[in-house]
């Protein structure tokens, strides 16, 4: 079996799943609250209107929403192979499930992105509705929301593949969340020092902590490094998806 038919099949699996919904959840309420709490102070001549928006939106999406709603995904995935021994039944046929852990994660990547892609169409109506009806004239820009939302995705992946390595590794799944959870609680507190760039669950927070100082300092000293931000975070990605890849279907093998 190809992989790409293994893909085909790993959607198929998620395509009646309540998934789709739930990504719509985190982002709704995040901008929605997030733009009606700044839309009271907003006036005609207010300037850089949609950033403050966006960047208090993002906060509490990218610390906590985001990871959150991911955990759950990551589980509802797992979940559907753990379902009557999906899972063993899987494993007896002639595929290789070092692939299939593969097309896994990346169903789960996909899911991320169309999480995204929700986020920044809410946030685009919900803006537009709060910038007319408080009369700012500011144009939308575009272009600095979608470089945002795609510097949340990719700081987002070391993260991802992290959630699927812990999913993968414990047979409990309320073991696989509490871990999960307990680590998504403790990234703003690392973010907050130097071990952050060792800590993949406050790497989207941390850039949204960036631009916030940026913005507010009106200084780009606060900006975002790449560097040695890149090499690890590619590192801790790596590591984490071949310990998915490898580990994915051994103790059921046992």
């Amino acid at each position: 079996m190809s992989f790409m038919e293994l893909m085909c099949i790993e959607f198929t699996k998620v395509k009646r799943s309540k998934i789709i919904p739930l990504i719509f959840i985190a982002p709704i309420l995040v901008v929605v609250s997030g733009v009606a709490n700044l839309s009271t102070y907003f006036t005609a001549e207010y300037k850089g209107a949609w950033s403050a928006m966006f960047i208090q939106s993002e906060l509490l999406y990218a610390y906590y929403l985001l990871p959150l709603s991911m955990v759950v995904v990551c589980v509802m995935i797992a979940a559907r192979e753990t379902q009557n021994n999906g899972i063993l039944k899987m494993l007896a046929l002639p595929i290789n499930r070092k692939q299939l852990s593969l097309a896994k994660f990346l169903v789960l990547t996909f899911y991320l992105l169309m999480e995204m892609v929700v986020f920044l169409v809410v946030f685009i109506v919900a803006g537009l509705i709060a910038t007319n009806t408080m009369g700012v004239t500011e144009t939308l820009p575009f272009f600095y929301l979608l470089k945002w939302c795609g510097g949340l995705f990719l700081t987002m992946l070391p993260c991802l593949a992290l959630m699927w390595a812990i999913t993968v590794l414990f047979e409990k799944i309320l073991l696989s969340v509490g871990l999960n959870l307990l680590l998504i609680i403790g990234g703003i507190l690392v973010a907050n020092t130097p071990a952050w760039i060792l800590y993949p669950y406050c790497y989207s927070g941390y850039l949204v902590s960036c631009s916030l100082h940026e913005f507010s300092s009106a200084v780009s000293e606060t900006a975002f490094q790449l560097f040695p931000f890149l090499p690890c975070a590619i590192l801790v990605f790596l590591l984490a998806l071949v310990l998915a890849v490898t580990q994915f279907g051994k103790k059921e093998m046992r």
